[in-house]
């Protein structure tokens, strides 16, 4: 009997969840990630012939990756374009090895991880309050301490990762 009384309760705070919800799934994206002619950068494969759908996996996980570690580094009201121009990851493709081989990504020292990128914060009023051109190559990115090695993006997500706290962290 109890539990009949607690329903109607139940459901209408159900439904307020439901509805904040959509109103923050309405809310413009403080952070956005453009790739520009993604088909041209130096090397964002899945495999030694690469595929247009293993290319878009990988950028809308850089993508995903970005958006949910900028976002919380930025003051009420900002937002961030990140425009990337170039992707170089980490590996590269040694076919030669045998076909086994042609679609193993093998990451050595002489493969590193490249970013080009501009970007631009700007407040509620559009007012640009930083902005800046990136060019990153870790020439040591294996000696960084990484702690999901099933991650195959996990080098690209901790040299964006450390950009995005050194540049933003200051913000707030």
């Amino acid at each position: 009997m109890k539990i009949l009384r607690l329903m109607p309760i139940a459901l209408g705070m159900a439904l307020v969840g439901n509805v904040h919800a959509a109103d923050i799934a309405a809310l413009p994206a403080r952070t956005e990630v453009v790739f520009d002619h993604p088909e041209n950068f130096t090397d964002v494969k899945d495999r030694d012939l690469p595929s247009d759908s293993g290319r878009d996996e990988i950028l809308s996980r850089i993508s995903t990756f970005m958006v949910s570690r900028a976002t919380p580094l930025l003051p009420a009201g900002d937002s961030l374009k990140i425009t990337f121009t170039d992707i170089d990851l980490a590996g590269d493709f040694e076919p030669w090895h045998g076909p086994q081989w042609s679609d193993v990504r093998i990451v050595k020292e002489i493969y590193p991880p490249a970013f080009k990128f501009s970007w631009v914060v700007t407040d509620v009023s559009g007012r640009v309050v930083k902005q800046g051109k990136e060019d990153i190559r870790d020439l040591n990115f294996q000696t960084r301490v990484v702690l999901d090695t099933s991650d195959t993006l996990r080098y690209e997500k901790d040299i964006l990762g450390d950009w995005t706290n050194s540049t933003l962290r200051g913000l707030k």
